[in-house]
């Protein structure tokens, strides 16, 4: 259980016990957390916002911890790996530049409040199964499943799915 300095400890030499995890250590320095001054262990040092902001409150040690001396190889570290993932694909950034992307094409449209159900009623009064209706729209029924659920958008329907639905079924989908 962690003990917080209230400001008034007692001892203030040997035997005194780490201010943030309660661990009975010997050798305890000061730190700055969370804007409290407290005398910490080593394995809570880490804790320390002036080591990480740069600062140097720590006491004893031969300062080898997660200091500010890492942050700008991290920062580096992780907007490279940022960059591999985007493009994880090709390597390289070509490809969408010269094949630019398909957004446009089959773009959802709007679509009007509860579509999902509204599509879900008509389908089963139509006596179809989501199979059925993807066979007539010629789209797989994951994609039924989508509009179904309500979530054409994260489903990655297209409008010629949505457009095909409602010839289909005969009802309006779209938000015209």
């Amino acid at each position: 259980m962690a003990k917080y300095s209230t400001g008034s400890g007692g001892g203030g030499g040997s035997g005194d016990a780490c201010e943030l995890c309660g661990r009975e250590d010997t050798s305890l320095s000061e730190a700055n957390v969370a804007g409290a001054r407290l005398s910490v262990c080593s394995d809570c040092a880490p804790h320390d916002d002036s080591a990480r902001s740069g600062g140097s409150s720590r006491t004893g040690g031969s300062g080898g911890g997660r200091g500010g001396g890492d942050e700008p190889n991290r920062k580096k570290r992780a907007a490279q790996n940022v960059a591999k993932a985007m493009d994880a694909s090709t390597g390289d950034s070509r490809h969408w530049e010269e094949e630019g992307t398909d957004y446009e094409e089959d773009r959802l449209p709007y679509l009007v409040k509860g579509y999902g159900e509204t599509v879900t009623e008509a389908r089963q009064d139509a006596g179809m199964t989501a199979e059925d209706l993807a066979a007539e729209v010629g789209v797989d029924a994951e994609q039924i499943h989508a509009v179904e659920d309500g979530r054409a958008a994260r489903g990655g329907v297209g409008g010629s799915t949505v457009r095909g639905i409602e010839q289909a079924l005969d009802v309006t989908l779209v938000d015209e």
